[in-house]
């Protein structure tokens, strides 16, 4: 039977079972399509980085023996769509047979579906043989129970793969570390160089260019700094492991306005796009910790595999549990546009000229960056979720929309009501100094709420409670911030409202 197996550009796992033999009647499929550089507008080093990835895989099938069927973004008989690429090699190989691996976006997952239903042969999915858990698991886990509280998801986790735990106990004598984990960077210790992989793109700069695909963000064409293989991918996990550990929990949830990664290990993209899996980057942290514990200490590890065995497979059970109801929900009615500076960073607050700049830069921002300043702005100046999402979606290297819209829509926008998040996650000001030095040399007072010198973070963070309050009167952890609101003068209350309404309708101005 002459078998066409696709592989999409997230399925790029060279251990899957599909690789283990080698068969002349089975093909492998792979397109770079317009279909998918054009659903959002991204970031010109996001394209790069997948197609890149892409390549480097293809070849690799190719030198272990198989059969590839390979169309890049510049190929004249590149169709661009999935179904009609499928029909066409399908028709130009006789194929009898089309499998492919679970989609982990919703939307692909729905083309399929549709493609097979339509196909005149048989068809097969296969799971992707990537994550800890199934698109189900969390779902079955929380049945029954109103709150899906992500600490009882991880904990289980934890238990069941065997992680950080003996006899079912925690290791360290406490389950979550993350009081640990706050610490604003002062400059105490050195912060590694990253490690990048200098690779000339100006070629596949000028495919895409030639393609016509509108991208945003900047790119050095001659220094491309992302792992774009499983041999540089697991280089980086290592760097990581000898690099950053040692420091990464006490300061993960810090800003700083010198660098851009701190202790960070810039592994998303390469676990996104399944170069490598969660297990091996867990396995590899805990293999370095053991053998290092004189010097490591388990607040730091735990913080990092929280991320990764409880946050990262939660948003995904998240994802597939609320989908496609989650994609329109929108809670707190909000409905303002982006500004500009979204675009360029040309803003006059410091955080969020960093961070955004930073974004359009390195298309990387690490995850306080993305849900305290850049979302915590959002939500204040109350945008609409749909924007707030295609932004994200398109800016950061890492967002496949599994991962990035519960993370923005739930997590960071409280757009589903408190499904992901308990409260929303907004502060003024005050936050930002606290985590960051981005406030002392910003032109905004950070202690002041009115004025033209103040901080527009904290008229914005008032008006925000105000506006919303009807929807968490019933909230127990905003209890207090709604007894301040109610204890405030109705003419300063007012003065505020004022100024954060000037602020949203002139946000370019500020």
């Amino acid at each position: 039977m002459n078998k066409l197996r696709l592989i999409l550009g997230d399925q790029l796992n060279t251990k899957h079972s599909w690789y283990k033999q080698k068969d002349e009647n089975t093909i492998y499929l792979m397109a770079e399509m317009r279909q998918e550089t054009d659903y959002v507008k991204h970031h010109i080093q996001k394209i790069v980085a997948f197609f890149l990835s892409m390549r480097n895989f293809a070849t690799a099938l190719e030198k272990a023996g198989h059969q590839v069927v390979y169309f890049n973004i510049s190929n004249q008989e590149n169709l661009h769509d999935l179904e009609k690429i499928i029909t066409k090699v399908i028709a130009d190989k006789s194929i009898e047979k089309l499998e492919y691996q679970l989609p982990d976006e919703f939307r692909l997952d729905q083309q399929l579906k549709n493609i097979c239903k339509n196909l005149q042969i048989e068809s097969e999915a296969f799971d992707t043989e990537h994550f800890y858990t199934s698109r189900t698991e969390l779902t079955e886990f929380f049945e029954g129970k109103k709150l899906l509280l992500m600490e009882n998801f991880y904990r289980m986790m934890r238990k069941k793969h065997h992680v950080l735990v003996n006899n079912e106990k925690p290791l360290g004598g406490k389950w979550n570390y993350d009081h640990s984990n706050r610490n604003k960077y002062k400059g105490e210790v050195p912060i590694p160089e990253p490690l990048v992989f200098s690779k000339e793109v100006s070629k596949i700069i000028s495919e895409i260019e030639k393609a016509d695909v509108r991208t945003f963000g900047e790119i050095d064409t001659n220094n491309f700094p992302w792992p774009t293989s499983r041999k540089e991918s697991l280089s980086l996990l290592n760097y990581f492991c000898e690099k950053g550990l040692k420091y990464f929990g006490d300061y993960q949830d810090a800003l700083y306005s010198k660098d851009s990664f701190l202790f960070h290990s810039r592994l998303s993209f390469a676990m996104n796009s399944k170069m490598i899996s969660p297990k091996e980057v867990v396995d590899a942290v805990i293999d370095y910790f053991i053998k290092n514990q004189d010097i490591i200490d388990i607040s730091q590890v735990e913080g990092f595999v929280r991320q990764i065995l409880g946050w990262r497979e939660y948003v995904r059970g998240i994802y597939w549990k609320e989908m496609p109801e989650y994609s329109k929900m929108n809670t707190l009615e909000n409905h303002n546009k982006l500004p500009e500076f979204y675009w360029t960073g040309k803003t006059k607050m410091k955080c969020m000229q960093h961070a955004i700049s930073q974004s359009l830069t390195e298309a990387y921002a690490h995850h306080i960056q993305r849900l305290m300043i850049i979302g915590n702005f959002s939500l204040l100046t109350q945008m609409h979720p749909d924007e707030v999402d295609a932004w994200y979606l398109g800016v950061y290297i890492d967002a496949i929309e599994w991962v990035e819209m519960p993370n923005t829509r739930g997590m960071s926008q409280y757009a589903d009501g408190g499904i992901i998040a308990t409260k929303p996650y907004v502060s003024s000001g005050s936050y930002i100094n606290k985590m960051s030095n981005y406030c002392g040399d910003c032109q905004y007072n950070v202690k002041e709420k009115l004025g033209a010198k103040a901080c527009p973070f904290n008229s914005l963070y008032w008006n925000f409670l105000d506006d919303k309050k009807d929807h968490f009167q019933n909230n127990q952890r905003m209890n207090m911030m709604l007894a301040l609101l109610n204890k405030m003068k109705p003419e300063e209350l007012a003065n505020i409202k004022e100024k954060a309404m000037h602020i949203m309708e002139n946000l370019d101005d500020y």
